[in-house]
């Protein structure tokens, strides 16, 4: 008589429901967005800014990879920029990068074989490790968008 009560209390704490447990908070929304090369800009890791690449008019968010493309990474001067032109032609120099913000977007229709290759390259790794969470147009283009 006297175990069977510890049976049944065993029996309880083996059987109750147990805590529910904590889920992990959800990664906030990303939401898909346009941006024109001066509106890209900010987003270049500084001041704990997310950082953002745009390939071939697509915009990656890269922040994973902040290391990399952040502040003081090797590619860092790719951030909050157009990374196309660059990435074609392995070269991590300014001079690779759109300087007028206001103007066209390049067309990189001067890129031979071989660019194009090393760009589908850097774009199918992006695609494979990054999400893409905008467009990049030029800012004429964006005064067409509204008016439309």
């Amino acid at each position: 008589m006297i175990l069977l009560p510890l049976f049944v209390l065993i029996a309880y704490y083996q059987i109750r429901p147990k805590a529910p447990l904590p889920m992990p908070k959800p990664e906030p929304a990303i939401l898909f967005r346009t941006f024109t090369p001066r509106t890209l800009l900010p987003f270049n890791g500084q001041n704990n800014a997310p950082v953002y690449l745009a390939v071939r008019g697509r915009v990656f968010d890269v922040t994973s990879g902040r290391q990399f493309y952040g502040p003081g990474g090797p590619y860092s001067n790719f951030a909050g920029r157009d990374a196309s032109r660059g990435l074609a032609f392995g070269s991590f120099d300014e001079d690779m990068l759109t300087k007028d913000l206001d103007g066209p977007l390049d067309t990189l229709e001067d890129l031979d074989g071989e660019q194009k290759d090393a760009l589908r390259g850097w774009e199918e790794r992006f695609e494979e490790k990054y999400l893409v969470v905008g467009k990049l147009i030029a800012e004429g283009e964006r005064e067409k968008e509204t008016t439309a």
